[in-house]
């Protein structure tokens, strides 16, 4: 299993935070209620993938904060610069308790992930009227594009969605690929690869190498990020 972990209070250089996502606000792609903002990140010490969104609610939630899976986030076409998530809040209340330290143990993380599976599952999901199947979002549907960018296949809000119904066995599958999302998280991902050994040196319990040897994959990533 690789070995996960997260950004905590680690800060990039003063010309790189404004590609920091971390603040930004998330928004319910239902009803566009705000369940809070990005707090942090978990990823794969040994690739720089980001493998969930740690979001702080502010409150709301009795666990303060959950987490989300990339492949579910979406630029918002209503918030500059935010995000909204395919789940309200009755489904975020039904995932199991977020706790950082479960990060630190495979075994634990392992169990919470099982878990957090089976909460998209069997929680409540967005569909369209007659049908079974999560939302598909049309292309009036989608966030417009930026200038020399292209956010294909991605959703930011979702219009026909009338009621929500308990998910069948197939219908939500976690998944991890954030492509497409928009250039600020392209941007994001790819400094957090070019300062992952910076941010991982630290870590007790895997060996990706001293800061100073960042290798061929470190400069690639930091040539994607200028």
């Amino acid at each position: 299993m690789a070995h996960y972990g997260t950004l905590r209070d680690y800060r990039f250089a003063d010309n790189e935070t404004e590609d920091d996502i971390r603040g930004s606000n998330v928004y319910s792609a239902q009803n566009d209620d705000k369940l809070g903002d990005i707090d942090d990140v978990i990823f794969d010490h040994s690739t720089g993938e980001i493998r969930y969104v740690v979001i702080d609610t502010g409150g709301w939630l009795s666990s303060k904060k959950f987490i989300v899976p990339p492949d579910r986030l979406r630029p918002s076409n209503k918030h500059q610069d935010d995000f909204v998530v395919d789940a309200s809040k009755q489904q975020i209340e039904s995932f199991p308790p977020y706790q950082e330290k479960d990060v630190e143990s495979e075994e634990r993380w392992k169990d919470y992930e099982k878990r957090y599976k089976d909460a998209w599952h069997d929680g409540p999901v967005l569909h369209r009227h007659g049908s079974d199947r999560i939302i598909t979002p049309t292309p009036d549907e989608m966030p417009a594009q930026a200038s020399g960018s292209s956010q294909s296949g991605q959703a930011s809000s979702f219009s026909g969605t009338d009621r929500i119904i308990p998910a069948g066995a197939d219908d939500v599958t976690i998944q991890n690929s954030a492509a497409g999302i928009g250039p600020r998280w392209d941007t994001f991902v790819s400094r957090l690869r070019q300062r992952r050994r910076d941010v991982v040196q630290s870590c007790t319990t895997c060996s990706v190498g001293p800061a100073s040897d960042r290798g061929a994959e470190s400069a690639a990533d930091e040539r994607k990020a200028v």
